[in-house]
């Protein structure tokens, strides 16, 4: 199974690398995308201070990490701003390197002042905010790069994009546990501030030519007057309107996160252990998407990989009830192979909705339109974390009583299914389309992109890192 899947591999992808012109400003763009994946070395210090340090309770968490999504909502105004308000006479590089500096900012104000959850809170806006701004940018960038490339090539970018996120991921996975399990989350938020400082480095080397200032209430109408457009069209307002239902289901992920580290007593340096084999499998992910599945249609993938997705999610009901222990298994290796399993199928329900996002876009408002899906399914996601945490409460979910544990975990599970019976509402085709076919529907929807992609948010690096996680909660 290994061997054929690196034959494959390296047919579908590293030999069609050999085609990508790789210059500075590729490399600039790669390491953004490595950036967003690499400060999840703060992920388990926020989790944890929030929850040792400030001694809030797995409601108050979710509900908080929540509003940490809210910069996510609004990536179109940044689109826009970038699209139309130059900073310095640049509309890329001069917002990269506000990112980055912001970025830097926020950490560094969790490093050395957060006393309080409203000061959490507004750190971790800014430091969300820093890296919604830096991804509408990058975005924008790659979409740029796209035009004009075939349908694989353009899968084949978006692969290496995502596959620098989950590289950054990589490297930082054990490393954010075993510093934790030596040093305070203070000296971890340190040095994660840090690493958005090298997005600003690679504003430098991203190609973006001078140009005037063109804010004016007539292009502002016409832009919005586009988007409208296209948002009428049912070619795109119904695959919107599923995957947001599919977004928005509520999430046990606060509360499992407390029952492993109270409960089974799962220490920080553990965790990063499970980051690191998540990261990898991420990467797996990504790989089988590549070899295996680029060409399937979106609505039998989506399909399949939603009931294998709630499928296995229920598999933590195993180590909730300590069902593992009869059988002989340790709660640790339980829990990294059903970690390492669930964000295999994670990673692959999102890699193909990112290569339709990217193909259908049109030129010249590159940054505002692959921002508005975005926006729409991180309000979902943000709709996740606050029924989950009402759900919590209601159960009576806390951090010292886990016994609706089990029922909560269900619950979130199979809501997961409740949008099933609106498959019709994604398009036929989706990744089965190729060169001519692709670009003739491409050219009868101009204004109807399809920016379907499950919005999971690792990229931010703010939400709690339960195990099992199959959400990608940030895009």
């Amino acid at each position: 199974m290994l061997h054929p899947l690196l034959q494959q591999l390296r047919r579908s992808t590293l030999e069609p690398l050999q085609d990508i012109h790789w210059t500075p400003e590729l490399f600039g763009i790669l390491l953004v995308y490595f950036v967003q994946g690499a400060v999840g070395l703060a992920r388990l210090a926020t989790s944890f201070y929030l929850k040792d340090s400030l001694g809030l309770g797995p409601a108050q968490v979710a509900a908080l990490m929540g509003f940490a999504v809210i910069p996510w909502t609004l990536k179109p105004l940044y689109g826009l701003l970038s699209d139309m308000l130059p900073l310095a006479g640049y509309r890329r590089r001069s917002y990269l390197l506000l990112s980055g500096l912001l970025g830097c900012g926020a950490w560094l104000g969790m490093a050395l002042w957060a006393p309080t959850a409203e000061w959490a809170m507004l750190w971790m806006v800014l430091g969300s905010l820093a890296v919604a701004v830096g991804d509408v940018i990058v975005d924008s960038l790659v979409v740029e790069r796209v035009h004009g490339s075939d349908w694989s090539g353009t899968g084949t970018l978006q692969s290496l994009s995502w596959g620098a996120t989950a590289f950054g991921s990589l490297l930082t996975a054990y490393t954010g546990g075993a510093l934790l399990a030596h040093y305070p989350p203070q000296v971890v938020f340190g040095l994660t501030a840090l690493l958005p400082l090298l997005i600003a480095l690679a504003a430098w080397v991203i190609v973006d030519q001078p140009v005037a200032c063109s804010f004016g209430w007539d292009p502002l109408r016409q832009q919005v007057g586009q988007v409208w457009r296209a948002l009428r069209q049912p070619s795109i307002l119904l695959p919107v309107l599923f995957v947001f239902l599919w977004q928005a289901t509520p999430s046990a992920d606060v509360a499992l996160f407390y029952f492993v580290t109270t409960d089974l007593g799962f220490g920080p340096e553990f965790l990063g252990q499970v980051r690191l084999v998540t990261s990898i499998a991420s990467l797996v992910g990504v790989a089988i998407f590549q070899v295996y599945l680029r060409r399937i249609p979106l609505r039998p993938l989506f399909g399949w990989m939603t009931v294998l997705s709630a499928g296995l999610g229920l598999t933590s009901l195993i180590l909730v009830y300590h069902l593992n222990r009869a059988w002989g298994i340790d709660d640790h290796w339980f829990s990294l192979g059903d970690s390492l399993v669930l964000t295999v199928a994670g990673q692959i329900a999102f890699m193909p909705v990112l290569v339709l996002a990217a193909r259908l876009c049109p030129p010249g408002i590159e940054a505002t339109l692959f921002a508005l899906l975005m926006s729409a399914f991180n309000l979902a996601g943000f709709l996740s974390q606050e029924l989950g945490s009402l759900l919590m409460h209601a159960l009576g979910v806390t951090e010292s009583d886990f016994s609706h544990l089990g029922l909560l975990l269900l619950l979130t599970n199979l809501s997961t299914l409740l949008p099933l019976p609106l498959l019709g509402w994604l398009p036929e085709g989706g990744t089965t389309l190729a060169g001519a076919d692709l670009e003739a529907e491409a050219h009868a929807s101009l204004e109807a992109f399809l920016r379907e992609v499950r919005a999971e948010e690792d990229e931010a690096g703010m939400e709690a890192i339960p195990l099992g996680e199959t959400d990608i909660t940030y895009s």
